[in-house]
């Protein structure tokens, strides 16, 4: 059974005025004393978590839960408040940028899209054989990434508006150079071959900017997807990640079968893209998602998920996602505070 492990981004907020506040390392070194690692990002208005790596659900829900609540008492020790949410509701006044050399030198060479960040994201990391099998494995991902972002949309209230977008996050991801869906590929080589090309053109600093939804990980033996905002609740984040492990296991069946993977034009994919970031679990979405846990299920029942998976995302799709968690909360009268509030009950729900 492959293994897994999540990274999860949060962003820190005053607890007042929800207004993004600039206490990572504060946070970071908080938690530290506690025992939990948290890994700075490029805005000090964020921190990440990460799981060890897990084999068994119970266990990756256990962990989750556990590392959100450890962030979220380092970040009260601070003054500040953890939030689940993929951006900022309020008007955030600015973005600090993290102070390490390689975070200034991305801010210098990519401005505005640098300091305008407060993107909080879900990376899922899944084992593979090699790197050869993790970009092909990409290659049978891409048409499979826009279900996990609509799954996942946690960002439609934006500068206290209602964006119009389950995932706006995604939106506003989109304009790096860098970002969206994997390049066709077929061998690590190739891939290789792709990132180098980006560098040198200076669309990427380093392979650290490889921000595609999935990628070979640069550190470890997986594929790391990358597609999703960061789920409201633990158990959110537990069905993505145990359907990302079904979607690689499939992949690697497939490959295994010598099955070629599905071919889909760029255009295509990204009005998929576009589609699921618009709709998120609203309109077709729920009967595609339904056929997509379909798809997966001899993956799932390999991996003793099949009718948690089915059962999960019945009761997301009926209890909402974040995204529905944020409009519910912003009609009630238009107060950003009730987002606020449902968005920090759900982060250790």
């Amino acid at each position: 059974m492959p293994t897994v492990g999540v990274e999860e981004e949060f962003l820190l907020v005053d607890p007042d005025s929800g207004q993004p506040v600039p206490h990572n390392t504060d946070v970071a070194h908080a938690a530290s004393e506690r025992g939990v690692d948290l890994q700075l990002e490029l805005t000090t208005c964020q921190v990440e978590t990460a799981t060890g790596v897990l084999t068994d659900r119970d266990d990756l829900h256990a962990e989750i839960t556990r590392l959100r609540h450890a962030a979220a008492q380092a970040a009260r020790q601070c003054g500040a408040q953890l939030l689940a949410v993929a951006l900022p509701p309020t008007i955030p006044r600015h973005f600090p940028i993290t102070d390490t050399p390689r975070y200034h030198q991305i801010a210098d060479r990519f401005g505005m899209i640098a300091h305008e960040q407060g993107i909080s994201g879900c990376h899922v990391h899944v084992e593979v054989p090699d790197r050869d099998a993790a970009v092909r494995v990409c290659m049978w991902l891409r048409p499979w990434l826009p279900l996990l972002l609509a799954l996942s949309a946690n960002s439609a209230i934006y500068r206290e508006a209602d964006s119009g977008y389950a995932s706006w996050r995604s939106i506003l991801w989109q304009r790096w150079p860098s970002a969206g869906p994997p390049p066709a590929a077929n061998s690590a080589e190739e891939y290789d071959a792709l990132v180098a090309q980006m560098e040198e053109s200076g669309a990427m600093l380093d392979d650290g900017m490889v921000y595609w939804d999935a990628r070979p990980s640069a550190k470890f033996p997986t594929v790391e997807i990358r597609a999703a905002d960061v789920p409201a609740t633990a158990a959110e984040t537990v069905l993505l990640a145990i359907l990302a492990r079904a979607c690689v296991m499939t992949a690697c069946a497939h490959i295994e079968q010598g099955r070629p993977a599905p071919e889909i034009s760029e255009h295509v994919l990204r009005a998929a893209y576009w589609r699921c970031a618009r709709d998120g679990l609203e309109g077709r979405t729920p009967a595609m998602l339904t056929a997509f846990v379909e798809e997966l299920r001899p993956a799932l029942e390999q991996a003793g998920d099949f009718d948690y998976a089915q059962a999960e995302l019945k009761r997301i799709v009926q209890d909402g996602n974040g995204a529905m968690r944020q409009r519910r909360a912003w009609r009630r009268r238009g107060d950003i505070r009730d987002v606020l509030k449902a968005a920090a009950q759900a982060t250790l729900a």
